[in-house]
């Protein structure tokens, strides 16, 4: 079709979004989708608006997506006014991009011929497609590697905001690592992620850089209990013990910063920590079964826990093998990065699978796009990952990229913005 408007000249896209915003939309298929809560929707409306407003930004306990798009920037401005007016900015677009409207007030098509349009039109007549947009904001945007204050922040740095020590399989390389101010688009159409990211650039050129970027596929995690528990590209059923959006009092201890606990603003916000995890898929490829297994601390096929049936037993390391030593092996993964071996550390992960070709020795250059939530790195993720120091699955892994960033609460609503209270 030439033209992307009905005859009232709003695009399909806008009109979606504008049913979405009064609480039900109408899906492609002409289904009717109801919401519950901020950012929960249900796992299966793969084509209707998640609210972008909130008590917590939208894209942490909401379903985990199918894809994501996750960009990290780096500020080229020294203004604080710059800052602001590019989160207000972005607040907007986010707004309107969630909502499955254009990016900006005219659109890809309906703005003045002689000027470049305000959204770069790839999303034109597509539903939002459960679009989560979520900013974090990185130690370096309070000092940076220099030791600059360019912004007068650096007296609201959270003291949870601290640089993460150097883990065993660590090969970390700087150039996709870290950044001011980080990104996560989460959608069910690879298009309407990408678009997101795109135009939140377009949007900041001058003041921000793209520092990095990662595209995943897959999610790795299930987010909530209505989802089946997804498969990682070893094989392997990833996150069966993963905290779900249904477990309120369980989010409120480990995921959500409450008052009193650190800066003001960022109560009901939380921190993400984010790892590249390269595997090695070829040396996998060629270990037995059993040995997988044993590694991992789960069968294959159904996920269950080693002496176990089904995928949701309860992992029990107490249990003998037939041969008497554990079931459950002492250096598996599933035991090492268990609450009960870290201290009772707990994180909601929503990482993705990625596939970024193949390298110079025709390796696929591929694996796992860690993404975890939590109250405090130095109690959530730190511990788990120190514990996984003797983890046999390390001979398989290498983490060559890391972000830590402090994720503000959500915007309340109209004519507020992302980390508001940051600047108040």
């Amino acid at each position: 079709m030439s033209s992307s408007t009905d005859q009232s000249g709003l695009s399909r896209r806008a009109m979606l979004g504008v049913v979405g915003g009064a609480g039900v939309a109408v899906g492609v298929a002409g289904a009717s989708i109801a919401y519950g809560p901020q950012g929960t929707a249900h796992a299966a409306d793969v084509d209707g608006p998640i609210e972008f407003y909130g008590e917590h930004q939208a894209g942490i306990v909401t379903p985990a997506q199918d894809r994501l798009h996750f960009a990290a920037f780096d500020l080229i401005t020294e203004s604080r006014d710059d800052l602001v007016a590019l989160l207000r900015a972005w607040s907007e677009a986010a707004a309107q991009m969630t909502a499955g409207r254009p990016a900006g007030a005219t659109g890809a098509v309906d703005g003045h011929p002689a000027a470049p349009p305000d959204d770069t039109g790839e999303a034109l007549d597509l539903p939002p497609g459960g679009l989560t947009l979520t900013i974090g904001f990185g130690p370096s945007l309070f000092v940076d590697a220099e030791g600059r204050d360019r912004f007068g922040l650096a007296d609201r740095k959270p003291e949870a905001l601290a640089e993460l020590p150097h883990f065993v399989g660590d090969a970390l390389r700087p150039e996709i690592s870290d950044g001011d101010l980080c990104v996560q688009a989460c959608a069910y159409d690879p298009q309407v992620a990408v678009h997101a990211i795109r135009n939140l650039a377009r949007i900041g050129f001058g003041k921000v850089s793209v520092r990095w970027s990662q595209l995943g596929f897959g999610r790795t995690s299930a987010t909530s209990r209505e989802q089946t528990t997804p498969r990682n590209m070893m094989g392997f059923k990833d996150g069966t013990n993963n905290l779900k959006a249904e477990d309120t009092a369980l989010l409120g201890e480990h995921v959500w910063v409450p008052e009193g606990e650190g800066p003001a603003w960022m109560a009901g916000g939380s921190y993400v920590v984010t790892r590249r995890i390269r595997m090695t898929i070829e040396t996998w490829d060629r270990t037995p079964l059993g040995e997988q297994e044993t590694i991992i601390g789960r069968t294959k096929g159904s996920g269950a826990p080693l002496g176990g049936v089904k995928e949701f037993d309860e992992l029990d390391f107490g249990k003998a093998g037939a041969d008497g030593t554990p079931a459950i092996p002492m250096q598996a993964h599933v035991r090492l990065a268990h609450h009960s071996t870290t201290n009772g550390a707990r994180m909601l992960r929503r990482g993705y699978n990625f596939t970024d070709g193949s390298d110079g020795l025709g390796r696929l250059d591929a694996g796992l796009f860690f993404i975890a939530y939590q109250r405090d790195p130095r109690t959530g993720f730190v511990p788990v990952q120190l514990n996984l120091a003797s983890d046999v699955l390390n001979e398989y892994i290498r983490h060559v990229g890391s972000g830590l960033f402090a994720c503000p609460p959500g915007v309340k609503g109209p004519g507020g913005f992302w980390g508001e209270g940051l600047f108040g």
